[in-house]
């Protein structure tokens, strides 16, 4: 067996650096999975370096800025979206990193009778600098969409359950009930 240099997917004893790398880099993945699907864009905006790319090919391909100036026309044809992380999957090497982090993302149309699923990967690059790892090149890449009807919209289910609907905004529960979140909004 042939020992590969530097960083490798092959199983190896992790030290405690390389594990709180991981942590960080997850931490960040979910953090903007929450800040897309909230519409934060001021914390979206502060995940990514000020020389970062975000590359959704051709829907956008720019700088952070340009992307979170973007983003909100894009997503205003949603009702609501739920973006998840499963696998990931990260090399580091000092301070550089890359990773493949499966995702799904669900878009509910405005009139809440349509539903878009997104099955792809984001291939990123990250650096960590000042001890702080953010997005350095994002890239998505699309396995499979799918889109189905919606047997009764969410508002019509929801309603009778008594259960608050999450908001694709800064009125979401979260905000009302978890005063952490509600401080880290509002700054």
């Amino acid at each position: 067996m042939t020992v590969r240099e530097g960083p490798s997917l092959q199983p190896h004893a992790m030290t405690v650096g390389e594990l709180l790398d991981l942590a960080a880099l997850q931490r960040l993945a979910w953090t903007y999975c929450h800040a897309v699907d909230r519409r934060d864009y001021v914390l979206l905006r502060s995940l990514y370096h000020d020389d970062a790319i975000d590359d959704h090919g051709a829907m956008f391909c720019g700088t952070p800025d340009e992307y979170v100036a973007w983003l909100p026309t894009m997503m205003a044809r949603w009702q609501a979206t739920s973006h998840a992380i499963g696998n990931s999957l990260f090399l580091i090497e000092d301070d550089r990193a890359e990773g493949e982090l499966l995702t799904t993302a669900y878009h509910r149309s405005l009139e809440g009778t349509q539903e878009l699923i997104a099955h792809g990967r984001y291939l990123d690059r990250y650096e960590k600098r000042a001890g702080v790892w953010k997005f350095l090149r994002r890239s998505l890449v699309l396995d499979w969409v799918s889109e189905r009807s919606v047997a009764a919209p969410i508002e019509t289910v929801g309603s009778g359950l008594g259960v608050p609907l999450g908001q694709a905004s800064a009125e979401d529960p979260c905000y009302g009930r978890l005063p952490m979140f509600e401080r880290q909004r509002r700054g």
